[in-house]
């Protein structure tokens, strides 16, 4: 197509945008205005996708990080040939075009954008995914030059650069002003491309309105041998003298005055006709075998966290479309022996838990199954990514080791003591605890067979195996390890304080006093039904203990199920600021140990 083409289809997705957004009453038309021809450029002359299927897997793939710009996104797609929807119905309820894009609303949208410095990853993470399956397509990324200040941005150039990921072309809209003024350079081009030239991108600065330019630097990074960063220099508002490059516009829409003079000094031209270049089909076939089963003795001693790389080193084995990937810390959280038996499904994303997270959902939305992993502490630093992951419907497993403050003498800023609640707070997410080697295995292969996100908990220390090898685990369920018709109590642990709970057992038998014992293994969904049934009938009371805070633990979560069912309940959970200690002493100074779990027994069934 030549120039004079694109600079029409440009300044229609110009007109389209002004007047989607002042329809809406809302909007970013400035951030829309100032890319018009960067999305001309891609959609109808570098990319190259089949219009009528947006799941064909050798699409090249398009993420607008600056998620504020969606109307020109839309517009780009519904004259690529791609959606047919009413352009004016922008931002309305029953609209599938809304404010920010959303994979829920249009096929064509593959992950939710709109929170700055995340689009990046995800490109990576799909680029990825074309070399592991040794496809061609290509993965093209349009950033805001606000959002350059993120963190995540910058992990995401690392990685990137790290696995020569030469498919990659990311394109920075350098339009000056940011949401309440200008940027942190502005237009200081040099600048900018001096702090990112040391990343090991090919790096170019030019004129993001020069079509001439924006298709030689495609056509060169098509051919390069690195990823490849483009500066574009643009202008907020092109187009529109009285908004161009003008500060106080960001989020605004024009009314129908200001709409009807900007239109007049934007070229009014038909859409020229327009021929989208489809890629070639490739097949490529994942092998999958069952997995083979770790067999473990009960009574032997195995940390749940080795139980899970044994139980990944399998899975992997059988299921090629399972990958690996973790934070450094893959000989704490064992995701290493997957490294050890397949190299090839483990990613190593290093200290950058916000881009593994990124990059985990990048994968995932080309068909893998991914396991990313860290202790669980450190994944706090990643909510927001595991957040917007959960609204791209990502299909992930996130393992967070190192759980509570039974990992003892690392000391508080290495326990995980949020992640539950972290999880739990998730739309649809399935949060398990499992406390044992064989639990541990079968929760992992039930994962794999589950769509969403997952989360898994781990634990540092060594614990006894409790199952037998062909124990069943379901999702919601809970196992009851003790029970007799004569109960006055129900102790309830998951991980580490199942283990106290079943030394609390045996500690309340001396008193005789008899008590049922629940491993609440799933802790997102829960079988509140059943597990009230089962209480009613074995005292009608509870103690459950956990290594966690109080709020949004197993404890809340048993609470919300449990109004007005006559149940009472002691929660005994983390209260205290943790210190270094063994692990003995940290359950004892916590009071989530045996001994406060008999004492709160004993103390609740005095009473009638």
């Amino acid at each position: 197509m030549n120039i004079k083409k694109l600079q029409d289809i440009a300044n229609i997705l110009r007109r389209d945008s002004l007047k989607m957004t002042t329809a809406a009453g809302s909007g970013h038309p400035t951030s829309c205005l100032s890319c018009a021809e960067i999305m001309a450029c891609l959609f109808f002359e570098e990319m190259e996708f089949d219009n009528q299927n947006p799941y064909n897997p050798d699409n090249d793939e398009f993420i607008l990080s600056k998620g504020h710009a969606a109307p020109i996104l839309y517009s780009s797609l519904y004259h690529a040939g791609c959606i047919n929807y009413d352009l004016l119905s922008l931002r309305k309820f029953k609209s599938p075009l809304e404010g920010h894009p959303m994979p829920h609303s249009l096929k064509w949208i593959k992950v939710a954008t709109g929170s700055l410095g995340q689009g990046l990853s995800v490109g990576v993470g799909m680029a990825l995914a074309s070399k592991l399956q040794k496809r061609k397509f290509r993965v093209y990324v349009l950033l805001g030059d606000s959002e350059m200040a993120e963190g995540s941005v910058y992990e995401s150039l690392q990685f990137a650069s790290f696995n020569k990921l030469d498919n990659l072309t990311a394109i920075v809209d350098v339009n000056r002003l940011g949401q309440t003024g200008e940027t942190m350079f502005g237009h200081d081009m040099k600048n900018f491309k001096k702090i990112f030239e040391g990343f090991g991108f090919n790096l170019i600065v030019i004129d993001g309105h020069n079509i001439e330019q924006i298709l030689s630097e495609f056509s060169k990074a098509r051919n390069g041998k690195k990823p490849s960063l483009i500066l574009a220099k643009t202008f907020k508002g092109k187009g529109v003298s009285f908004i161009e490059d003008k500060n106080g516009w960001h989020g605004k829409a024009l009314d129908e005055k200001q709409l009807e003079k900007a239109l007049k000094e934007i070229d009014n031209n038909k859409i020229p006709e327009i021929t989208i270049k489809k890629p070639k089909k490739l097949i490529r076939n994942f092998k999958y075998n069952k997995p083979r089963n770790n067999n473990y003795q009960i009574g032997e001693e195995i940390a749940t966290r080795e139980a899970y790389g044994n139980a990944l080193s399998s899975l992997a084995q059988s299921d090629r479309r399972v990958l690996v990937i973790d934070a450094e810390t893959g000989n704490s959280t064992f995701s290493e022996k997957v490294r050890e038996k397949v190299p090839s499904q483990f990613v190593e994303a290093f200290i950058a838990e916000q881009n593994m997270i990124g990059v985990s959902l990048g994968l995932s939305k080309k068909g893998f199954d991914v396991f990313p992993s860290t202790f669980s502490a450190f994944l706090s630093r990643a909510h927001d990514q595991i957040r917007m992951a959960n609204l791209s419907h990502a299909n992930m497993t996130i393992c967070g080791s190192h759980a509570g403050v039974s990992i003892g003498e690392d000391g508080p800023s290495q326990m995980g003591l949020e992640d539950i609640s972290i999880f739990r707070c998730l739309l649809d997410s399935k949060v398990f605890y499992p406390s044992d080697a064989v639990s541990t295995e079968k929760i992992v292969n039930l994962c794999s067979r589950l769509n969403g996100i997952k989360y898994m908990r781990t634990t540092r220390a060594r614990t006894l195996v409790l199952y037998k090898n062909d124990e069943k685990f379901e999702l919601g369920k809970f196992k009851v390890l003790k029970k007799s018709g004569k109960d006055k109590v129900v102790l309830i642990g998951s991980g580490i304080t199942l283990h106290e709970s079943l030394k609390a057992y045996h500690e309340l038998k001396k008193r005789n006093i008899n008590a049922s014992v629940i491993d609440l293994y799933c802790i997102k969904p829960f079988d509140y039904k059943s597990f009230i049934s089962f209480v009613k009938e074995h005292g009608n009371k509870i103690i459950v203990s956990e290594d966690h805070y109080y709020e949004g633990g197993v404890g809340e979560m048993l609470k919300s199920g449990l109004i007005g069912t006559g149940i009472k309940i002691k929660h005994l959970a983390v209260h205290k600021l943790p210190h270094s200690g063994t692990k003995d002493e940290l359950l004892n100074y916590e009071r989530i140990d045996a001994d406060a779990i008999t004492k709160n027994a004993m103390d609740i069934v005095k009473i009638n």
